[in-house]
């Protein structure tokens, strides 16, 4: 795993080497290991593209010669790649049958020779997950590209003559010409959704690379491609105890793969199903123990580590856990400062530490992420089912059905999607809403009302969810978390908090092979009746006892909640409410010492919200206003 940066230079712009420096060692933390440097020539009167590439690398493959940015024999193809690729040795051994000359073991030495050979169709054949940039010297053209479910990460700029990019979007903002804007859309949707959605980033002209997209610019023109959809049209034919079988290989071939590397490796274990079945599969392929990290609460109503320690045992792993308490927290300025964007998913602080202690230990941690989507894992997806069951319910019974699950901040907003809206696309958006529309309307002063441009973010899952090919109606909402809730919130967690502690993650279940078999399931195979992940307990119920599989699901989430109304109360009041930030005019005064007060109070359970406007708050002092916390 590392970090790529670059800038791509035209009209009469001369790169300057400290600002490609800079761009490149502000990613030192995702490559402590190597460090490159490449520059085109600068004065070239028959080019009208000057390039610069810098590279950061935390060694896994090849420690001794996968220095980068590496180049083809002649110097006429460069990349800077950030990823895995688990299939290089067969695709390696394929382009040395074609005439191809390796000089390293490396996988990145394969998508050069794999470009050379097919282009952009290089991308068809990679197995795994990646961010690179190739600069083709003869062509005079930047192709930057991104995995299909979106594990690796990469933002631009384009303006003002240059183009820049980055795995992160700190490492452009070393750029002087580029301005630290609020991009008010970018706030409505992450208010909406808890995440900016690709393309946007929080900042006024810096773009995500959306997965399964690839860009080419050639100074003149930049042109976005997407090379890859996860289809649910097809059906498999076989019954559910061939699946089984089919699901048992597939996974274990994609475990099997993600086992490869030269340094150490271990898992990360919640003691939940995916993570659990992921630590058996690694102790069948494995000749050593495997090693396993576990985060855990002193809350007990969070603390799923008897859970986690059930499966080490069964499985005879080196376990470690950790225990989080409040003053943990502490740690949240560096967070913001990693996640260098508003990050509305709380549980970014257990994934953090599970990383940290990790890394003492390994260089690489296998995970369970990507379960949940492939499988129908999440209760939402039981929700559309009930949904659809109390669509026409009487108005009494919804409105009973929202005042007793006050405490519940999803089975409220459940209740409440269901009796605004008809539809159930309409109550699934309400559903997975942090601030409702009527919630914005209490939130935003008149100014910022009057300068954004609403009912965006449901715009972005309404094209999605038109874009999907699944028939049924909760299919096609998990088609919908797939683009949107899996590689926006999930992936991004995973990369930052992995990253920060120069840890790599991989995730079996997030092998597009795997996902596309999962896709091609009947629902009825993933979500029998109520019973989610069903054909993954069933095919692991061999293994693992099928009462431990199907106890309820927890999530890996935080009391936070608690710590709000408790040892974090002043902190959260203080924050949010204090003067500077309220004179910037974006939100009400009024409405935020509200939310406070009903949380606190427990007449309602807001931490999703505070937990929001908090990591705005953290966000903007850091980035915009460089402000100490």
């Amino acid at each position: 795993m590392c970090g790529i940066a670059g800038i791509a230079s035209f009209k009469d712009n001369l790169i300057n080497p400290d600002t490609l420096k800079r761009m490149r060692d502000i990613l030192k933390h995702r490559g402590p290991d190597d460090e490159g440097l490449y520059l085109s020539r600068q004065h070239n009167p028959n080019t009208k593209l000057k390039v610069g590439l810098g590279h950061r690398r935390l060694s896994i493959i090849d420690l001794e010669s996968g220095h980068q940015p590496m180049s083809n024999e002649d110097k006429t193809i460069w990349i800077v790649h950030n990823g895995e690729i688990y299939n290089f040795p067969e695709l390696r051994e394929e382009l040395i049958g074609k005439g191809h000359r390796f000089s390293t073991k490396s996988d990145t030495e394969v998508i050069i020779h794999l470009y050379e050979e097919k282009g952009e169709k290089c991308l068809d054949d990679l197995r795994g997950m990646f961010a690179f940039c190739i600069w083709d010297v003869k062509k005079e053209r930047i192709f930057l590209a991104r995995d299909r479910i979106g594990q690796k990460p990469v933002v631009y700029f384009h303006g003002n003559g240059i183009f820049l990019f980055g795995s992160e979007i700190k490492s452009i903002l070393e750029n002087e010409s580029i301005k630290r804007e609020l991009d008010l859309e970018s706030l409505d949707a992450y208010l909406s959704l808890g995440y900016v959605p690709s393309p946007l980033t929080i900042y006024k002209g810096i773009k995500k690379l959306p997965p399964a997209h690839y860009l080419i610019h050639d100074g003149d023109n930049t042109r976005i491609e997407r090379y890859w959809r996860l289809s649910y049209k097809y059906k498999t034919p076989y019954n559910i105890t061939e699946c089984q079988d089919r699901l048992y290989e597939l996974l274990g071939e994609a475990t099997k793969m993600r086992l490869i590397s030269d340094v150490p490796l271990g898992a990360f274990l919640s003691g939940g199903v995916d993570s659990s079945c992921i630590v058996a599969l690694m102790s069948k392929f494995s000749s050593k123990k495997v090693k396993t990290f576990s985060i855990g609460f002193t809350e007990e109503s969070h603390n799923e580590l008897k859970y986690a320690r059930f499966i080490s045992k069964r499985y005879n792993t080196d376990h470690k856990e950790f225990i989080i308490k409040p003053k943990a927290l502490e740690v949240l300025p560096k967070l913001a400062w990693h996640y260098e964007q508003p990050f509305g998913d709380s549980s970014c602080i257990p994934t953090y530490y599970v990383s940290k202690i990790a890394r003492e230990f390994v260089t690489v941690a296998l995970n369970g992420d990507g379960g949940d989507e492939s499988f129908a894992g999440y209760p939402r997806y039981t929700g559309i089912k009930l949904a659809r069951l109390f669509k026409n319910a009487p108005k009494g019974l919804l409105k009973m059905g929202y005042r007793t699950s006050r405490f519940c901040p999803y089975g409220r907003r459940f209740f409440a999607g269901l009796m605004d809206n008809p539809d159930l696309e309409s109550a699934y958006f309400n559903w997975l809403s942090f601030f409702t529309e009527s919630h914005k309307r209490g939130l935003y002063t008149d100014i910022t009302e009057r300068l954004i441009e609403r009912h965006k973010p449901r715009k972005y899952l309404h094209d999605i969810f038109e874009q999907s090919d699944a028939s049924d109606p909760t299919e096609r909402m998990i088609s919908v978390d797939t683009r949107s809730y899996l590689p926006e919130d999930l992936l991004v967690k995973i990369d930052i908090a992995t990253m920060a502690s120069s840890l790599e993650g991989r995730s079996p279940f997030l092998d597009h092979k795997v996902m596309e078999f999962a896709a091609s399931l009947p629902l009825k195979y993933k979500l029998n009746g109520l019973t989610s992940k069903y054909i993954l307990k069933k095919t692991f119920g061999r293994e693992i006892p099928i009462a431990f599989l199907n106890r309820k699901k927890k999530g890996f989430s935080i009391p936070v909640g608690e710590w709000f109304r408790n040892e974090l109360k002043g902190f959260v009041e203080d924050m949010l409410l204090d003067t500077k930030s309220l004179d910037r005019g974006l939100f009400s005064r009024d409405y935020i010492e509200g939310l406070l007060k009903m949380h606190q109070g427990r007449r309602e359970d807001h931490t999703h919200r505070i937990w929001a406007l908090l990591s705005f708050e953290l966000w903007h002092r850091i980035f915009i206003e460089k402000r100490s916390i």
